[in-house]
């Protein structure tokens, strides 16, 4: 398991977590549009924060399910990740 998430990471965590399938080519080309464009709502980021949670034991920020877009979401949580996880 890498240090940061991937793109290629968030796309399967997507399916898993929210249902929602966007291959991780589609994904990267769509780095800046809103995860509403992509079918993933407030309560799929919830899901994926939370998975992400329950991998790595450490708590998520506060504002990763408010993330607008995956470029803010993998910021966000990339920043976050503890150090060596």
């Amino acid at each position: 398991m890498s240090e940061r998430i991937t793109v290629e990471e968030l796309s399967t965590l997507m399916k898993k977590s929210a249902g929602v399938t966007v291959p991780p080519a589609e994904l990267e080309r769509s780095y800046d549009s809103g995860f509403d464009t992509l079918g993933i709502d407030s309560l799929g980021l919830l899901g994926i924060v939370g998975e992400l949670e329950n991998r790595y034991g450490a708590p998520m920020p506060p504002d990763a399910e408010r993330s607008k877009t995956p470029r803010e979401f993998l910021d966000l949580v990339n920043g976050a990740l503890p150090a060596g996880a």
